[in-house]
């Protein structure tokens, strides 16, 4: 099955302002990625072309890096996930920038059931908190957009899931 996923969002402030954040990416001060309610994002060795990492489950490598301006990676896990996902940053206008988020995969028939019953909830929650993350950074008032009562019901059976694995 064939899963395209794009996600944007107009930021009022220049590229060279937004860039700044997007190299904090997979850093202990990460500025985009929402690792206060979600997994981090992580990379033993750093962003650059060949590393793999990932955040909680989904792991994936680097496969193309232009600091302050884009990442593209590979999915390596879960199993049935072919493809990609990217993170861009664009300058639309002197005072205004683009953040677009990208999957386009092909997945097996266990890997689409995955992705519509759980993953593109989860997935689409997430992205949407890290663009509230970015545009935060430039608003006197913090942006959160809300999670649907799916997304609600799936990270509380995950957290209770993993509560339950740390005691063990």
């Amino acid at each position: 099955m064939k899963v395209i996923n794009q996600h944007t969002r107009l930021i009022d402030q220049p590229k060279a302002f937004v860039s700044q954040l997007f190299d904090t990416l997979a850093t202990k001060n990460d500025r985009i990625w929402p690792k206060e309610n979600w997994p981090a994002m992580k990379f033993k060795d750093g962003l650059q072309i060949g590393n793999n990492g990932g955040h909680g489950r989904i792991r994936y490598t680097i496969i193309e890096f232009e600091p302050g301006c884009r990442i593209k990676f590979k999915f390596l896990k879960p199993d049935g996930f072919y493809g990609t996902h990217e993170l861009v940053i664009e300058s639309v206008s002197e005072d205004s920038t683009e953040i677009r988020h990208e999957i386009r995969m092909k997945t097996s028939i266990k890997g689409y059931i995955l992705w519509i019953t759980m993953i593109r909830w989860l997935h689409d929650a997430l992205i949407e908190d890290a663009f509230d993350k970015v545009e935060n950074q430039f608003l006197s008032e913090n942006k959160e957009t809300s999670h649907s009562f799916w997304v609600r019901c799936l990270r509380s059976i995950y957290k209770r899931k993993l509560s339950k694995t740390k005691q063990v």
